[in-house]
């Protein structure tokens, strides 16, 4: 029987922030596109989400670990290098191209693997489906806004797709076509994947299932550093059989070794190869899709910080505010923060300010004024306004006007 060790809940808090890229310095120069493919490439899933009421948060994980980049460059990846590739992985999300092969069989699995209005257009309306492929096979890249197609009208506008936006979904899940790029408005534009994609990648062969999976694993856990069954599934929302039987696998290959990790009260698994830092001196403001921060129940597992995303939540029940970014400073989340790009006005607004416990407040504030003023500066907003809510919002407000 295979020993397992046991690993102190403070080492695995940085093992686990070294394994998303938190323990290394932000680099001193200008950052270009070779490193953010090497983040990508390490993270393997930066997650897409259309909210824009600070920034798309495709855009922040990189500046998180790496401080002020030119967009433009992480654009370029995906639009015109297509070193990156959109697809449903943890939710649509960019990935490196070297994993499409690895997704073939989400594409080919449609129909238990996709969902409502994407599988009901093609089976009730195949010979459409079939036509807008023809479409953009014979007329090139298409938007759904281009299709006269009427929108239903039922409440709310996220999944409201009129019958010509599922079917290019549907296409899009299948791979038939993939998204060429994003607009300024972030509608996805559709096109052959031939078009698009590196023909290396596209002839690549395609992996069975089993070993598809046990990659997609395997990725998992570099990207994590340690984590629970639940937590490798999730990186990739995969189903528990399948996770579970590569997560066996791996492990009998000596790919995954078994630990306990203290307070954590499940088996959890370490990457081999996962650095072991004894200090993490990362400063950085989350993404709430940020990879390091999406599986909420493994945050309050690591840092014990309790997070909700209340964007949903009627205003006057919120408890934090509307897009709220935790804080990172050190190995720990010490504060959360209600951010808003009030780009008219050229201010970068904190809605609110929350102090965790235990956390030194002078420290916490002077720190948190300083990511700020960077961000402010990164998005062209030459202000930082802090509105008074919150316990931390006095002491975050002189450290802006010491900082000023």
């Amino acid at each position: 029987m295979t020993a397992v060790d046991r690993i102190p809940a403070a080492l695995a808090r940085r093992i686990a922030l070294a394994a998303q890229g938190f323990a290394d310095p932000r680099p001193s120069g200008p950052v270009g596109t070779r490193q953010l493919g090497r983040l990508v490439d390490r993270l393997a899933v930066v997650q897409i989400d259309s909210v824009n009421v600070l920034s798309r948060s495709h855009y922040l994980p990189a500046f998180s670990r790496l401080g002020p980049y030119p967009r433009e460059a992480l654009d370029a990846l995906s639009n015109r290098r297509h070193t990156l590739f959109e697809y449903w992985a943890h939710e649509a999300s960019f990935l490196p191209v070297r994993l499409h092969p690895c997704l073939r069989w989400r594409m080919a699995a449609v129909q238990q693997e996709a969902w409502g209005s994407m599988t009901r257009v093609q089976r009730e309306r195949p010979e459409y489906v079939a036509s807008l492929l023809e479409r953009v096979r014979d007329g090139g890249p298409l938007r759904a806004s281009e299709l006269q197609e009427e929108r239903p009208n039922r409440p709310g506008s996220m999944w409201n797709w009129h019958a010509g936006k599922a079917a290019l979904e549907y296409l899009f899940f299948t791979g038939a076509l993939t998204a060429a790029r994003r607009t300024a408005g972030f509608e996805r534009v559709y096109d052959l994947p031939e078009r698009v994609l590196p023909a290396a990648v596209l002839e690549a062969p395609t992996p069975t299932r089993p070993d598809a999976v046990r990659e997609l694993v395997r990725t998992a856990s570099r990207a994590l550093g340690v984590a629970t069954e639940t937590d490798l599934r999730d990186y990739f929302r995969l189903t528990p059989a399948d996770a579970r039987t590569a997560i066996a696998e791996l492990a009998d290959a000596g790919e995954l070794l078994p630990v306990e990790v203290d307070g954590w009260g499940r088996p959890a698994w370490l990457d081999p190869a996962a650095r072991r830092p004894r200090w993490v001196r990362a400063r950085a403001l989350l993404s709430p899709f940020d990879s390091l921060v999406w599986e909420r129940p493994r945050v309050e597992r690591i840092f014990g910080f309790r997070y909700r995303l209340e964007i949903y939540t009627p205003a006057e029940k919120r408890v934090h505010g509307y897009y709220v970014l935790p804080f990172l400073l050190g190995d720990r989340l010490v504060a959360r923060v209600d951010l808003k790009a009030d780009r008219k006005a050229g201010v970068l607004r904190v809605q609110a300010a929350h102090l965790e416990e235990g956390a030194d407040r002078a420290a916490v504030a002077a720190a948190l004024a300083e990511e700020l003023r960077l961000m402010a500066g990164w998005m062209d907003l030459p202000d930082v306004a802090v509105a008074e809510r919150g316990d931390l919002w006095p002491d975050l407000s002189r450290a802006l006007g010491a900082a000023a």
